[in-house]
């Protein structure tokens, strides 16, 4: 048995690789403030600590194996807005929190990490290797959180594996009974917000764009389960190497249609969604697929839940079962 921080475990990918780490039989303390997680969110059997990531130093010993960091602010828009609660956030907090694993002798941590770091592609699939080039704040926080990450194994032997993954959805039911999904408030994601127009709780879903160079016109994006997700958490923590820092891409690795996601929780809910069609967005990339060859070399991993009709049913599961 070993015992774990998450930081951000009260979040959507937190709380359920802080799920899978107890089913694991590990021993899990779970440090978020709160302000876009959620009490329910942490897994029985946790230990939970209300605080920010600039507090971990509080909470780490060195009787912690590992380090688990999802705790950051996530809005690509807002990103844009407000720049420097980015900064502050999502670079000064990892900055505190790597500087407190080693003060406390903590020398493994797997981060959470984003495909925005590429921006807009080179090629796709997109391989580890690709051209960095964010396109907002959001994506150049993580870009520098990972070169913080490369210079502390450099130089103090942290062994570390950055995760960069793309879209997130489906939700887990633990073996408690308890499912654990997203709820974002706003919600910015498709999924989720299709949900919203099958229900009746927004007029539409807008399609932002039908002329890509893409079979059905609309931008095609990787989508991945959470809980494929969290395996591959789990598989970096065996993986992550003294004075190394492993990147990995975490992907399906073939991408699904804005038309293909619609249609998916059409067949699913069984309910009418309407539509309407949009201007493109600026910035928004005709295909984001990810190329998971490393992962599956280095980690051994493999997503076990490809087909997104199941992704889309666990997600409605879910939303049928936390209904305000």
């Amino acid at each position: 048995m070993s015992k774990y921080l998450v930081t951000g475990g009260a979040g959507y990918v937190g709380s359920v690789v802080a799920t899978h780490l107890l089913e694991a039989g590990h021993q899990v303390t779970v440090l978020d403030d709160l302000s876009t997680g959620f009490l329910a969110g942490v897994p029985q059997g946790a230990e939970f600590v209300r605080g920010r990531v600039q507090d971990a130093a509080e909470v780490l010993d060195h009787s912690f194996d590992a380090v688990l960091h999802f705790a950051a602010s996530s809005q690509v828009g807002e990103s844009v807005a407000d720049p420097e609660k980015y900064w502050r956030n999502n670079v000064a907090g990892s900055l505190e929190l790597v500087s407190a694993m080693r003060k406390a002798g903590v020398r493994k941590l797997v981060f959470s990490s984003t495909a925005a770091v590429y921006g807009e592609p080179e090629s796709v699939p997109i391989a580890e290797t690709a051209r960095t080039a964010p396109t907002n704040t959001y994506g150049a926080t993580k870009l520098a959180v990972d070169h913080l990450i490369s210079g502390e194994c450099a130089a103090h032997g942290l062994a570390a594996v950055s995760l960069r993954y793309f879209n997130v959805a489906g939700a887990y039911g633990s073996s408690s009974g308890v499912t654990f999904g997203e709820r974002h408030e706003p919600e910015s994601h498709l999924i989720p917000l299709v949900f919203q127009a099958a229900l009746g709780q927004r007029p539409h879903i807008a399609v932002y764009g039908e002329d890509y160079p893409t079979p059905d016109g609309t931008c095609i994006r990787d989508y991945i389960h959470v809980a494929d997700l969290a395996d591959a958490h789990l598989l970096a923590l065996d993986a992550a190497k003294a004075g190394e820092h492993l990147i990995c891409n975490l992907g399906n690795g073939a991408g699904f249609s804005v038309r293909e996601v619609i249609e998916s929780v059409r067949r699913v809910t069984g309910r009418e969604i309407p539509v309407q069609t949009a201007e493109r967005r600026p910035g928004d990339p005709a295909v984001l697929v990810a190329s998971a060859a490393r992962a599956h070399q280095a980690l051994g991993w493999q997503p076990r839940r490809p087909e997104l009709d199941d992704i889309v049913r666990d997600a409605w599961n879910f939303t049928l079962e936390n209904r305000a």
